[in-house]
Parts: structure tokens; C-alpha cells; sequence
């Protein structure tokens, strides 16, 4: 435990997190800040989707989560993003601020424009896009399985079902893992967790997240998402995902793409937080999902759900209060925060699935951007050095990026440059240190 740092943990949830009237109060009172937050992603909503969430979510009888994602799935994406935002922004008003951000999922995008990374417009721009390529590209009819147990026993049921396309896609605690896949084997993997006394709840969401079968949405999001503008972060932001913190160097397009096929590992996240001096953990959006996970996984800990009770106002003052340093000096800098939390590939959680076509293509962008050369001239017999002038100074480099990208993990010993003389033996590399 680090008894140094005293830090607080501004939680964002993902899919789930919609409650039927939140923040309708302040809606219905006039609120600046929850209308301009609403309505600046209506705008944008409006434009490429077609849809206005306010006018859904604070209706006088609004949808519960089943019909909401019955008839609206893409709403239902754009609720949780705006209340995560517009929460945010009322705590901010209240003196509050985190030392660290936390995203589940979807709540990443959200936690990363809190922090500065997107402006309002732009991230509402990234999950239309990120809706509108899933709508297009994901025809597997894939699902979600939440099980009640922890990721050991989930992996057990993903081998005795052994479907190239089942995975394990979340581990959230010692009591709950979510499985994502194939409709058929979702189905067969809650009989057998009936069968060995797991309890199964198949969630609310339209795809099957996390997963490989959402190669090609990825390959699209990634391309249409590039133009947006990105910031330096002004808090730090702590992926789940990654196993790391964002640094403001990252290609976020890439990285936010890359979400849709790779695992989450919110348990191991929240342990690390919490070793590097977190203790108060408060949710950014509606009901108290996250929270419940935290609490579950560290009894003691300060944990608030501002919005999971009947009293927006009341909620929203006790988590500015959870969020103010408790001995009354200045944040914890972020430096300090992120020297605190060590850095480690995320774990692997899930078998993985490796498409040399979609890997080749994720290493050539890099090099490709890097070198400021044209795609297509990194074909796989192509000599690094010889033909493109990278020499072993710029290849080390580029294996440290490759490395960070890929969570590859420490180089092996007697790592040799040279031994990746040509761009598909780079690829192999890269392919080697992911595969199972």
C-alpha cells in the first residue's frame, strides 16, 4: 500500500449504466450545464444518426433499459456517454476533481473526454461512428453473458464449450466474468453454468463487445475516427484495456478501435489503483455498477454512486465532497499518480485469435506513420534497412512502440534488431508475442 498518495477515482461506467430519469430533474429545472451537455450531443446525434437523446431520456414516461434497447440500442449508447459527461461537469462545477479516471468499455470514451482528450463534439462524433460501423460490419448476432463466478471457473466454461469464437471478454471480480460470442454458444454456455451452479444473466447489449468477431468494425472505426482532434490529457486516464495508462503520444483512433475486440480487465485495474494509494472511488453516470464491483473487491473503501438513489442533488454533493482531498491541499499530480501505478501488459484473459492480415495491417500504420512513408511499401520481403534506410537506432524505437501497442511486455534476452531485418519478420514478431 502506498501511504504517500491518497487518491481519489473518478469511475465510468459502460453499457448498462442508464436509469430511467436521471438527472431529469435538473433537465426539467434548466439546468445549464445538463441541457448544453445534452444538447450539444443531440446536434451531433442528429447529423449522423438521426436520433435526439434528450427527447427519449427525459420524456415525462422514459423507456426502461429493456425497451430502450429493444428500439433504441444506438440511444441507449448515447445516454450512458451523456450522463457519464454531463456528471462530470456537475461535479466539476461542485470543486470536485479525481486524481485518476476509469473506464469500463464504452465509459473509456467517456473518461477520456473528461479528461481533455476530445472536445464534447468530436468524442459524441467517435461513438456515432463507433455505432454506425457496428450497425454495419457486425452481423454475427453475437451476445454477452455476465457469470457468476470469477475468471478461472468463466475460462473453464469457455474451454468445455471450446467455440473458436466463445471468448472470456470481461473479468470484473472474483464473483462475476462476462463471456462474449456466437448466439449458439452464449446459449450452451448458460446451460452448462446452470448445470454447474453458476448463475448466468444475458446482458443488455447489441453486440458481441470485446471480441474478434468485430475485426472488421474495428478496421472501419479505427479509419473514420482518425481526423478527429485530440488533446493532452489534464487528468490521468487508466484503461482497463490496456493495462496501462493513455499517454498523450497514443494514436487514440487505434486504440479506441481496438476496444471492440479486446478483453477488459476492470479487476485487476482497480487492485493496482488501490495499491498505488486510491481510496475513495466515485461513479461517474447513472445507477451503481461499478461501485458494487469496487466494494465487493475492497471492503473499507470510500465508494459513492451519485446517481443511484432518488436525490440527484443530494447524490451529486456527497461524491464533490468524496472527491475533494480530505486533508484540504492541492491534486495529487498526475505525474505522481502515474509513477505510482505500475505499468504491466494487461493480462491475458482470453485466448487470442490472431489474423496475420489485421495484425500486418495494425504494424504498417504504425511504421507507416512513423516514417512518413506510403503504406504500400512495407510488404513482407521488403529490407528495413537496405531498402527503406531505418536503421537500428529507429528499428529499436519502433519494437518499443510495437511493444506498448501490442502489450508485448518486457523485450526477451538477447532481443537482436537485426534478427528483423524485413517487415514480415517484424509481423511474425509481433504475431509471436500475442498468440496464446
Amino acid at each position: 500500500m502506498n501511504r504517500e498518495l491518497h487518491m481519489s477515482v473518478a469511475l465510468f461506467p459502460g453499457q448498462g449504466a442508464y436509469r430511467p430519469g436521471t438527472l431529469a430533474g435538473l433537465w426539467e429545472r434548466g439546468d445549464d450545464t445538463v441541457r448544453d451537455t445534452y444538447e450539444e450531443v443531440d446536434a451531433v446525434a442528429k447529423e449522423k444518426l438521426g436520433r435526439n437523446v434528450s427527447s427519449t431520456v427525459f420524456r415525462p414516461s422514459p423507456p426502461s433499459p429493456a425497451t430502450l434497447l429493444a428500439s433504441a440500442p444506438d440511444t441507449l449508447q448515447l445516454a450512458v456517454f451523456t450522463t457519464s459527461v454531463a456528471t462530470h461537469r456537475l461535479l466539476t462545477e461542485r470543486g470536485a476533481q479525481a486524481s485518476v479516471h476509469l473506464g469500463h468499455s464504452l465509459g473509456e470514451l467517456a473518461a477520456l473526454t473528461c479528461a481533455g482528450a476530445y472536445d464534447l463534439a468530436d468524442a459524441a462524433a467517435v461513438l456515432c461512428e463507433r455505432i454506425s460501423v457496428l450497425r454495419e460490419h457486425d452481423t454475427s448476432g453475437g451476445a454477452m453473458l455476465a457469470l457468476g463466478c470469477g475468471r478461472e471457473r468463466a475460462e473453464r466454461v469457455v474451454a468445455l464449450i471450446d467455440h473458436p469464437d466463445l471468448v472470456l471478454a470481461v473479468d470484473n471480480s472474483a464473483g462475476q466474468a462476462v463471456v462474449s460470442g456466437p448466439a449458439d454458444a452464449i446459449a450452451t454456455a448458460a446451460g452448462i453454468a446452470a448445470q454447474l451452479g453458476i448463475t448466468s444473466t444475458q446482458l443488455r447489449s447489441p453486440h458481441p463487445f470485446h471480441n474478434p468477431l468485430l475485426a472488421e468494425a474495428r478496421r472501419q472505426l479505427a479509419a473514420r475516427i482518425a481526423p478527429l482532434r485530440t488533446r493532452p490529457l489534464t487528468v490521468p486516464v487508466y484503461s482497463p484495456i490496456l493495462g496501462r495508462f493513455y499517454r498523450d503520444g497514443d494514436d487514440l483512433a487505434e486504440l479506441l478501435a481496438l476496444h471492440l475486440v479486446t478483453p477488459v480487465d476492470f479487476r485487476t485495474s482497480v487492485a493496482a489503483l488501490h495499491a498505488a494509494g486510491a481510496r475513495e472511488f466515485v461513479e461517474i453516470g447513472a445507477g451503481r455498477v461499478l461501485t458494487a464491483l469496487v466494494t465487493e473487491a475492497l471492503p473499507g473503501v470510500h465508494a459513492v454512486a451519485p446517481l443511484a438513489g432518488r436525490d440527484d442533488e443530494a447524490g451529486l454533493a456527497q461524491a464533490a465532497e468524496a472527491l475533494r482531498d480530505p486533508l484540504g491541499g492541492d491534486a495529487v499530480p498526475a505525474a505522481a499518480v502515474q509513477a505510482a501505478v505500475p505499468v504491466a501488459a494487461p493480462a491475458q484473459i482470453a485466448p487470442v485469435h490472431v489474423d496475420r492480415d489485421e495484425l500486418t495491417a495494425q504494424v504498417r500504420a504504425l511504421y507507416a506513420e512513423a516514417m512518413e512513408y506510403p503504406d504500400e511499401v512495407f510488404t513482407d520481403d521488403v529490407l528495413l534497412e537496405a531498402d527503406l534506410g531505418i536503421d537500428s537506432v529507429k528499428q529499436t524505437e519502433l519494437l518499443s512502440r510495437l511493444g506498448d501497442r501490442f502489450g508485448l511486455g518486457v523485450p526477451p534476452a538477447g532481443l537482436r534488431v537485426a534478427d528483423y531485418d524485413t517487415f514480415g519478420k517484424v509481423v511474425d514478431f509481433v504475431a509471436a508475442g500475442i498468440a496464446p
